[in-house]
């Protein structure tokens, strides 16, 4: 696959004059609000994106469950805890994983930043899986293997084939699909790229991805497709602004 476009206009976009902290700050409140309403949304919230910035704002949607208005609360603080690690560049360990989820499971004490001790089914899926006992052996696995295809490959290959894998092992009860979208945002803008918001509308489109994965076609690049078709739309609309 080429991911020339994507270097090119990433470059581009160093080239350019830094936005103000303010202007920085602007843009990713926006971005936060809009991913948190998308991410949300494909894991059943019906939340409005509308509803969401109220929410987000402090404002009780009434006809709506206090578990919709924790699940934006708690994305929101995951999402900005995504930008701390990443100014840091913070390595992805297993404690940045927990603490991830942690956040995004927020309205579950029982739960967050915990793995599964039952094993699951994904419904709809051709894959099962592993048993609650591997859990923290596959994802260890999948660490050493994700800095190894990092090392060879591009980033929007690495962090596809790394999400499609982390949906695979499925290491936590509830929340897997949000806590993984942050982690593939974590390391694209570790390497100087940025966030993708995975949409709503797009749904079905990356459900297929991942039948793609463990299918027989058994390939990552569905996945990479979409990714880097949001990358290059995120860029893009970075640089309009610019002009």
């Amino acid at each position: 696959m080429e991911f020339t476009n994507i270097d090119t206009l990433a470059k581009q976009l160093a080239a350019k004059r830094p936005f103000t902290a303010a202007e920085l700050k602007r843009l990713r409140d926006e971005f936060i609000v809009e991913n948190t309403y998308n991410s949300n949304a494909i894991e059943g919230n019906t939340l409005t994106l509308r509803e969401t910035a109220l929410v987000l704002e402090g404002v009780t949607i009434g006809e709506k469950p206090l578990k919709y208005h924790l699940e934006a609360i708690g994305h929101k603080e995951a999402f900005e805890y995504v930008y701390e690690l990443a100014d840091r560049n913070t390595e992805l360990s297993e404690r940045v994983i927990k603490d991830l989820h942690a956040l995004v499971l927020m309205n579950d004490r029982e739960n967050k930043g915990k793995y599964r001790s039952v094993q699951v089914q994904i419904l709809g899926a051709n894959h099962t899986p592993p048993p609650p006992y591997l859990v923290a052996e596959r994802l260890a696995d999948l660490m050493v293997d994700y800095a190894a295809v990092k090392a060879s490959k591009h980033i929007i290959e690495a962090v596809a084939e790394f999400h499609l894998r982390f949906e695979g092992v499925h290491p936590f009860i509830d929340g897997n699909g949000r806590t993984g979208r942050l982690i593939l945002n974590l390391e694209l803008i570790k390497s100087g790229l940025l966030p993708i918001n995975v949409k709503f509308t797009d749904r079905r489109r990356y459900y297929d991805c991942f039948d793609a994965y463990y299918g027989e076609q058994k390939t990552v690049v569905p996945l990479a497709e979409l990714i880097a078709e949001y990358e290059i739309a995120e860029l893009q609309k970075r640089l309009d602004i610019l002009e």
